[in-house]
């Protein structure tokens, strides 16, 4: 799934301190083999070069 700016996701990344939680996408940017990487804020920091398959949309209750 590909997300863009201001979309809220919630990172799943076990050896992130943010696992969980709810954040939004503040910048998205295309490797060179076409993927894209993510930069997510958080309420207490941020989390940079996150791949889509550590993301999932966040629901509507969790925003």
């Amino acid at each position: 799934m590909e997300f863009e700016e201001d979309d809220s996701v919630v990172l799943r990344d076990k050896h992130s301190e943010f696992d969980g939680e709810v954040g939004t996408i503040t910048q998205v940017v295309e490797t060179m083999f076409g993927d894209a990487t993510y930069t997510v804020s958080f309420e207490d920091g941020q989390e940079v070069g996150i791949s889509a398959d550590q993301l999932e949309a966040a629901d509507e209750d969790e925003e």
